[in-house]
């Protein structure tokens, strides 16, 4: 900076900061984007678990069923909510479970798990535990190797929010 600059209180620009026109635009748009509505909000949470069923499922419809998914009603601690997914399903070469998927449809990242099988598997069964960030349906979809599908949707009530809440 030069000297005449500093002594009358005002520093020289130098390309590396910006002007004030500058920051109150950008200010601008930064809080432009954090003044969006609720409703846009929940329905992008909303498109990214439907966007996480349809990449499992395709154009395929999946038969619903009763005892895919095992998990607690209610979860007092959404950070570590036990669940176990299984298929009572002749494990054969020609008739097999090939995956499981789990999706949690209100959590941020709605893929939770997807556990893969083959006929060695011996049984379509595992056991984890999930983060829920609160209330919310956990769906459990079963792939099987002719092509189809199975699912089952659990509603889980969360307490105490497991991402935060």
């Amino acid at each position: 900076m030069e000297l005449s600059a500093l002594a009358k209180g005002r520093p020289q620009a130098t390309g590396a900061g910006c002007d004030r026109r500058t920051f109150l635009v950008a200010a601008g748009a930064l809080l432009q984007g954090w003044a969006l509505p609720a409703g846009a909000i929940a329905q992008e949470r909303a498109s990214n678990w439907e966007a996480a069923v349809q990449a499992v499922l395709g154009t395929a419809k999946p038969t619903e069923v009763k005892m895919l998914l095992e998990m607690p009603e209610i979860a007092e601690n959404g950070n570590t909510v036990p669940f176990t997914v299984s298929l009572d399903n002749p494990m054969t070469d020609k008739d097999y479970v090939k995956a499981i998927h789990v999706i949690a449809t209100a959590n941020p990242q709605p893929g939770v798990v997807s556990f893969h099988f083959t006929p060695l598997s011996g049984k379509a069964a595992a056991s984890s535990r999930a983060r829920l960030a609160r209330t919310q349906d956990v769906i459990a979809i079963a792939e099987l190797s002719n092509g189809t599908f199975l699912m089952s949707k659990r509603s889980v009530k969360v307490t105490i929010g497991g991402c935060g809440g």
